[in-house]
C-alpha cells in the first residue's frame, strides 16, 4: 500500500511540474522605469520624416519559451500623450483632423495569435483599435533578451514593427501626398515576470 501511495504521489508531482512548465509566465510591461516605447514614423511631404511617440500606456503579456504559440499581448495607449517634439504639431495630430483624442482617448491592441519563426522571432496577430476602428494587423516581433536583473526580478524584452494604412482607421490623408498615407509603428518593451 505504501509503495502504491509513493508511486501515485510521484506521478502527481511529475504531472504538476509538467503542467506548471506548460503554462506561460505573465509579465507586466515596465513603463514605470521607462523600459517600453510606442513610437511611430511618417513621411513628411517626401522631404523628411516625422518621428513621435505615445508617452502614456500600459500593457501585459504572457510568454513561455517552451510553448511560444501560447504567447499573448495586451496594450492600451493614451492617445493624448502623443509627442512629436513640436507642441503645435502635437495639437494638430490630436485634433479631429487626425486622432480625435477628445472622442477616442485610448487606442488598444489585443493579440489573437502568434506564429513562431525560430526560437526568438515570430509574427504576432491581433486587433488594433484606433480612432474607433478595429482592424486585424500582423507584427513581426523579436525577442531581445530575457533573464534575471540585478534586483532579483526576471525580465523579458521584445521589439516589433508594422506598417499601418491610416485610411483603415478613419484618418483622411487625401490632401497629402500618397507617401504620407502610411505610418510605421515601432514598439519595444521590457516586462517584469509576476
Amino acid at each position: 500500500m505504501l509503495k502504491k501511495t509513493v508511486v501515485a504521489t510521484a506521478i502527481a508531482a511529475t504531472t504538476l511540474i509538467a503542467v506548471s512548465h506548460a503554462q506561460a509566465a505573465d509579465y507586466v510591461v515596465d513603463t514605470e522605469n521607462q523600459h517600453a516605447f510606442v513610437q511611430f514614423k511618417i513621411n513628411h511631404l517626401g522631404y523628411s520624416y516625422i518621428l513621435g511617440q505615445f508617452e502614456e500606456f500600459e500593457g501585459s503579456f504572457s510568454y513561455d519559451p517552451e510553448n511560444l504559440e501560447a504567447s499573448s499581448v495586451e496594450m492600451e495607449v493614451q492617445t493624448d500623450s502623443l509627442n512629436t517634439n513640436h507642441a503645435e504639431r502635437n495639437r494638430h495630430f490630436m485634433s479631429d483632423d487626425f486622432l480625435s483624442v477628445a472622442e477616442y482617448p485610448t487606442a488598444s491592441f489585443v493579440s489573437t495569435g502568434f506564429e513562431p519563426e525560430g526560437d526568438s522571432e515570430g509574427v504576432l496577430t491581433g486587433e488594433l483599435t484606433l480612432k474607433g476602428e478595429t482592424r486585424e494587423i500582423e507584427m513581426p516581433v523579436t525577442l531581445v533578451g530575457e533573464g534575471e536583473d540585478p534586483w532579483g526580478n526576471y525580465r523579458a524584452g521584445f521589439e516589433g514593427m508594422t506598417t499601418l494604412a491610416l485610411a483603415d482607421y478613419g484618418i483622411d490623408m487625401s490632401d497629402f501626398p500618397e507617401i504620407m498615407h502610411e505610418l510605421e509603428l515601432y514598439v519595444t518593451f521590457e516586462g517584469v515576470r509576476q
